[in-house]
């Protein structure tokens, strides 16, 4: 029977950080990542990261390459393109998926970094424009919206930001949210405002996504008036919402989803700590907030396997 000390879910900052303290700590350990990449959200992140002390990064990916050299060079046990399948958490154990082959791990402590995802708007057409790969970044794709409109769905900075950032670009906007308060940052709201590339539609829901070769227009209900919009995209910016599938029902949750932890980062369960974006809301989530939320259960899980 294959056991480690140390099984750790999710290979963002949180879960590299998780797997340089098992590895500094001398504690066996393995991160598993689904993807064959490390690095989680960082390819998201198309601007400049300037509030990681000691490191100015250009973009996430630029990031994501210094964390991978740091973990290669420490030697952490990664293994990368491996699914799990399945968390039992009573009998302290997981099933996962490697080249095919369905094997079994089981662990002392589990680290559970498996971070947040985009929320989706769940109406027709939705899916589609995905797999089509019609998926836009404000800052990389400023140069191919140019002259196009484009609907930008949201309330927060993320929204607002990319209506700004895309306007002034020379794009076509209309940002539409469901209510007529927005959570964005002052400084935000005034350039869009400002802007009469952007019109603002509020108390606005959109209702399905038309096209079948591409995004050609939008059905929204505003006020309770269905109309029709055309655009040539769209970009849904209405908040994250925490991965916690494999953990669903295992472990307590806020009433949004969130994973309950202490300040030690563990959860209702005692052999499960959980870290990082699947326990933080985004108001307070940041890089450094998961790095050192990662060093703390280490250190904790550390202290009980010594004592």
């Amino acid at each position: 029977m294959e056991k480690v000390d140390v099984v750790i879910i999710g290979g963002g900052p949180a879960g590299i950080s998780a797997a340089l303290w098992c590895k500094r700590l001398d504690l066996n350990h393995v991160l598993f990542e689904s993807k064959q990449q490390l690095g989680g959200q960082l390819f998201q992140i198309h601007n400049r990261i300037i509030d990681y002390p000691g490191v100015l990064a250009d973009d996430g990916r630029q990031m994501q390459q210094l964390l991978e050299q740091q973990i290669k060079t420490m030697e952490c046990n990664v293994k990368l393109g491996c699914l799990i399948l399945f968390i039992d958490s009573l009998q302290q154990k997981l099933i996962y998926k490697e080249n095919r082959s369905k094997k079994e791990l089981h662990y002392e402590y589990l680290i559970f970094a498996t971070g947040s995802k985009p929320k989706s708007l769940n109406v027709p057409g939705e899916k589609e424009m995905i797999e089509r790969g019609e998926v836009f970044s404000a800052t990389r794709d400023q140069h191919r919206l140019k002259g196009k409109d484009v609907a930008i769905v949201g309330g927060g900075d993320r929204a607002f930001e990319g209506a700004f950032l895309l306007a002034e670009a020379g794009a076509n906007i209309y940002l539409i949210h469901r209510s007529t308060y927005f959570r964005a940052r002052e400084a935000y709201q005034k350039r869009v405002y400002m802007n009469k590339n952007i019109k603002l539609l509020t108390d606005t829901t959109v209702l399905a996504i038309n096209g079948e070769q591409s995004v050609q227009s939008l059905d929204v209900i505003q006020l309770e008036e269905k109309r029709n919009i055309e655009i040539d995209a769209i970009l849904v910016r209405i908040g994250v919402e925490p991965n916690i599938a494999l953990l669903k029902n295992q472990v307590e949750t806020d009433e949004t989803g969130y994973i309950i932890v202490n300040q030690l980062g563990e959860t209702s369960v005692p052999s499960i700590f959980a870290v990082g974006d699947v326990c933080t809301r985004p108001t307070y989530s940041s890089i450094s907030a998961s790095v050192g939320q990662a060093m703390v259960a280490v250190k904790q899980i550390s202290e009980q396997i010594t004592s």
